[in-house]
């Protein structure tokens, strides 16, 4: 006789169309019954079309019906919220006090990190006004769903992404909104985006400390925050404040990251200190948090980010910074479907 596990199984293999991503890590799988041989599957039908609802119908059907001793398959779909469905293991949120100091660049650098590490990864791209997640990972597809909901897109090497950028009709189209405004739309990228089942969602945040990171601190539950930084002058103030900020909201702070850290010329072996001396190790102990990584000025990786290829950076950076995070956040890691 058929098992509930053999059908599970089963499901693991139906990819949902438009995002790439199986009915049971989209958590679209809510019920299974096995009984005398006759299965009944049912669906969630949150942010699927009518005709994309039909077509993963018959693939059911066809799936399951091909396991031994099945005698009838039934399948029903039912109505339900993104955010009731989403089930995300740890949530991160990446800050800076002030613009320009390569905030999404290590929002991006983490979610590769873990996703490497073999996690299920989404990147939530908060930064309203000057989204850039989509341009560094070469994404121009639209964002999928229906009236109940939106599919986020899948990156090419399978990290879920949310952007204002997906949604434009153009990507060099400005957002010219007001705090409330863009407090709404963080809101919607939280409740109304099917993100289904993750280990890690990363959060791009807008630099400083105003409407948009605390819109996230108040409603989203942020597990731990990474502040990003350069080695200036002002860098301690700024780095203080975005730890305050974070303090007060009662989040705990991961560690920092410093970026433009240093230059190495390969050509005399030697790492130059462009924008000044490193505050890595005086950062960290201001934060009392850990240094996660000291990220240098790359030609390699800005190429890549202007290309759309920053899936394909590989540096030692890049592996450490997923060990410390699944060292500080961790989850069970599990095998990923599809």
């Amino acid at each position: 006789m058929p098992t509930k596990k053999q059908v599970v199984d089963s499901l693991e293999k139906i990819l949902v169309p438009d995002v790439g991503r199986s009915l049971v890590s989209m958590n679209l799988a809510r019920k299974v019954n096995v009984t005398d041989g006759k299965v009944e599957v049912a669906l969630g039908s949150t942010a699927l079309a009518p005709a994309v609802q039909e077509l993963l119908k018959a693939r059911v059907e066809e799936a399951v019906g091909k396991i031994s001793g099945v005698k009838a398959v039934n399948v029903s779909f039912a109505d339900g919220k993104p955010k009731d469905l989403n089930q995300i293991g740890h949530i991160i949120a990446v800050m800076s006090g002030k613009g320009g100091v390569g905030k999404s660049l290590v929002a991006g650098l983490a979610a590769i990190a873990l996703q490497r590490q073999g996690y299920e990864v989404g990147i939530m791209d908060a930064d309203i006004t000057g989204a850039s997640i989509p341009k560094m990972f070469g994404i121009e597809a639209r964002p999928a769903g229906s009236e109940t909901g939106i599919l986020p897109v899948l990156s090419r090497s399978g990290i879920e992404v949310m952007s204002i950028n997906l949604l434009l009709p153009s990507e060099d189209d400005a957002v010219i909104w007001r705090g409330p405004l863009i407090a709404r739309a963080i809101t919607q990228f939280w409740e109304e985006v099917l993100w289904g089942r993750l280990d890690y969602l990363i959060i791009d945040l807008p630099p400083g400390t105003a409407d948009a990171p605390l819109t996230v601190m108040q409603t989203l539950p942020v597990s731990g925050v990474i502040i990003v930084f350069t080695p200036q002058d002002l860098t301690a103030m700024i780095v203080r404040k975005a730890v305050n900020m974070a303090q007060k909201m009662d989040k705990r702070v991961l560690g920092v990251v410093e970026n433009m850290s240093y230059l190495y010329v390969p050509e005399i072996d030697k790492k130059i200190e462009v924008f000044g001396r490193s505050r890595g190790e005086e950062m960290a102990t201001t934060v009392g948090a850990p240094l996660l990584g000291q990220i240098p000025i790359d030609p390699a990786l800005a190429q890549l980010c202007d290309e759309g290829n920053i899936e394909r950076y590989d540096a030692d950076v890049v592996g450490s910074l997923g060990e410390a995070l699944a060292r500080l956040v961790p989850v069970e890691k599990k095998k990923k479907a599809g």
